[in-house]
């Protein structure tokens, strides 16, 4: 696949740290999820999806080329209109996808609907307080980007039962991203009037990804020594969470 910002589908280089965040998620909701059969929501290429056996799971994502060579069942879908029976899945779990739709209620109303009863949704997200601007979402590839109390709303939407707990990083982890933040920094004060709010979004999107490659065509020293382990996941207070965790059931 090409590399781009839209999904986590490459390990090497300097992608490595942002790759075993994805893969700390998918371990964290393996203790989570109860038995049973799991709809992995918006899944990319299925990178981490073994971690939660001996459950089965079927990928749902939007590109079909992202599916491909998955050693699973897969279907091409938008992920607010699943082509699914009511009540088929035990479990949900979408990491890193709901904010990439201008309307993340529909996956929240089509992850309860899928879901049998008794069963559980983890919905894993980027904070809005981490690496977001006040006023202004960065990443062209998001169309919403959420606190906590914002998730928990959205999450109650659908459900009657919300847990809201926080993946942190490790000191190793965080000197990555305050030095990704002082480049982000960099960049923006070129543009002090913010015309970047102008450009439409696909412009965006084409130099956010050169700009992604070019940083990150070769792992630092830290970068490589990235493992899962330097991440955990805890619950409140979560406004130094890498990604907020909402668990529903």
């Amino acid at each position: 696949m090409n590399v781009t910002g839209e999904r986590v589908s490459t390990s090497t280089g300097g992608f490595n740290p942002t790759w075993q965040r994805h893969v700390a998620a998918y371990a964290a909701a393996a203790r989570i999820l109860p038995p049973g059969r799991v709809l992995d929501l918006g899944c990319g290429v299925g990178h981490s999806f073994e971690l939660l056996a001996p459950r089965e799971t079927v990928g749902v994502d939007i590109a079909e080329d992202a599916l491909a060579g998955q050693d699973r069942p897969t279907i091409v879908a938008d992920m607010r209109a699943l082509p699914l029976e009511s009540a088929s899945f035990d479990s949900v779990l979408s990491v890193q996808s709901i904010e990439h739709v201008p309307d993340p209620e529909r996956i929240v109303a089509e992850a309860r609907r899928v879901l049998a009863p008794g069963g559980t949704a983890v919905f894993v997200t980027p904070n809005r307080l981490t690496f977001g601007r006040p006023d202004e979402i960065i990443d062209p590839y998001h169309h919403v980007e959420l606190d906590e109390d914002e998730l928990r709303a959205l999450c109650r939407s659908g459900f009657n039962e919300v847990d809201v707990q926080g993946l942190f990083g490790s000191d190793r982890y965080q000197a990555i991203v305050t030095r990704e933040r002082g480049r982000l920094d960099s960049v923006l004060r070129r543009d002090p009037l913010r015309l970047r709010r102008l450009v439409p979004r696909r412009l965006r999107q084409a130099a956010y990804d050169r700009m992604l490659r070019r940083a990150r065509a070769e792992a630092r020293p830290d970068e490589a020594a990235i493992e899962v382990s330097d991440f955990e996941l805890r619950g409140p207070p979560l406004a130094e969470a890498l990604d907020l965790v909402a668990i529903c059931r």
